[in-house]
């Protein structure tokens, strides 16, 4: 894995397939540390966006698990955190 430093940030460069794709979360620890990443995940078209993403690149991915996430994002109760949705989907 490459680092680049951003704006006296340090940001992961993971190479899979040729194709380059920065850490998400190491930006937005940078921004408003781990709680953000947390908060950033219950909104709805975050899991809409990570659903579609997963899709397209991850052959694996658990569609059924995936459905149960999306149908609790957005209320004021449901919290997920990254590990939590990797393990789940």
């Amino acid at each position: 894995m490459a680092k680049i430093i951003v704006q006296d940030t340090e940001i992961t460069v993971s190479t899979v397939n040729g194709e380059d794709y920065i850490c998400i979360t190491d930006m937005l620890k940078a921004k408003d540390g781990d709680f953000f990443v947390t908060d950033w995940l219950r909104n709805r078209n975050t899991m809409e966006f990570l659903g579609v993403w997963e899709r397209v690149y991850n052959p694996n991915f658990n569609y059924g698990e995936f459905a149960i996430i999306r149908n609790q994002s957005g209320l004021n109760s449901f919290k997920i955190s990254v590990k939590e949705f990797v393990a789940r989907t």
